[in-house]
């Protein structure tokens, strides 16, 4: 029996399948390294030419650095179109080291199921771009004097198409990143579910430490991001697929990126309106984890009908080809 037929027949879950590929520890420390490297380095080349073609001179360039580059008269559209292409580089750099050090198919990082559920995507993007919606309508009507209008047509029009087009390569770098490939990797590194879901929303939130929201807020924050990491984390594992995931993530941002915005939020866009109220942490910030992310996981779990809470969140990941004689 052949390795291919053996794994096609074992119906392997969504961590298993990064049993189709190498898995030894130099695949992963390389292809991490090389998306590292083009991300930030390739990835930034883009960015860091267009903010020196825009400086008066190399002292205001190298200054423009510690405000994201947006002082040498970058404006908002352009400086997140650079942003967005950063990430669709470093995606590049991520598949090559999946396809070329791991020996596998991209699908085998985004599902378990033998082709893409696209319908998965649209209705999770759909869902959770209404929740947001409706949330920040119920956030002005409480607060209206904490929003100014902002719409400016051409502006608001470019950045609708850059949002919808490219942003979701940013949010789809991060889903194959961490619910995909690392989760994969860490749960055969550790041979169950629930380390790879710790880690991989450990280090999403943690990352995400670097957001000015943070250096706003306070640390606490980081709560919301771990969170929103396990919320995308739990809905892989039960759907055994990136799919939800990738159309949540992308309505999250392309819903921050269009509707409201600040002098504080990691995304500074010519947006519909702007929030000039002075952020405080309080319970409603964390609204959407104790409270929204549960109700999403309901209302997918209903949806999809999940089954297998216990084994599919914290349950053994074991390879398919222990104990095969592939002789027989």
């Amino acid at each position: 029996m052949l390795i291919h037929d053996i794994i096609k027949r074992n119906n392997m879950k969504f961590i298993q399948q990064a049993y189709k590929g190498n898995n030894e520890g130099w695949s992963y420390f390389g292809t991490l390294f090389i998306f590292f490297f083009g991300w930030q380095f390739f990835g930034v080349i883009p960015l860091v030419v267009t903010a020196y073609i825009h400086a008066n001179n190399f002292e205001e360039f190298i200054n423009s650095a510690e405000n994201t580059f947006t002082t040498v008269g970058i404006n908002a559209n352009l400086y997140l179109f650079m942003v967005i292409l950063s990430f669709a580089i470093g995606l590049i750099f991520l598949i090559l080291g999946i396809l070329n050090f791991h020996k596998r198919k991209l699908i085998s990082v985004i599902t378990s199921r033998a082709n893409v559920d696209w319908n998965r995507i649209f209705y999770a993007f759909f869902f959770w771009a209404l929740m947001g919606f409706v949330t920040l309508s119920f956030s002005y009507f409480y607060a209206p004097e904490d929003y100014v209008w902002n719409f400016k047509p051409i502006p608001f029009l470019i950045l609708v198409i850059i949002s919808f087009l490219f942003l979701p390569i940013q949010t789809s770098m991060e889903e194959i990143l961490f619910r995909g490939y690392l989760m994969q990797g860490i749960g055969v590194w550790f041979k169950n579910a629930w380390v790879p879901l710790v880690l991989t929303s450990l280090i999403f939130g943690l990352l995400h430490g670097l957001n000015p929201e943070v250096a706003k807020l306070g640390k606490i924050i980081l709560i919301f991001y771990i969170g929103t990491g396990l919320l995308l984390g739990i809905i892989t594992l039960m759907d055994e697929g990136t799919e939800l995931a990738l159309g949540f993530h992308a309505a999250n941002n392309i819903v921050a990126a269009v509707l409201v915005t600040s002098n504080w939020m990691v995304f500074q866009t010519d947006a519909l309106f702007v929030d000039i109220s002075e952020p405080s942490v309080n319970f409603e910030m964390f609204l959407p984890v104790f409270f929204m992310y549960p109700l999403v996981i309901w209302i997918f779990a209903k949806k999809y009908k999940w089954t297998n809470w216990k084994e599919k969140l914290i349950g053994k990941v074991e390879n398919p080809l222990d104990n095969v004689n592939l002789l027989s």
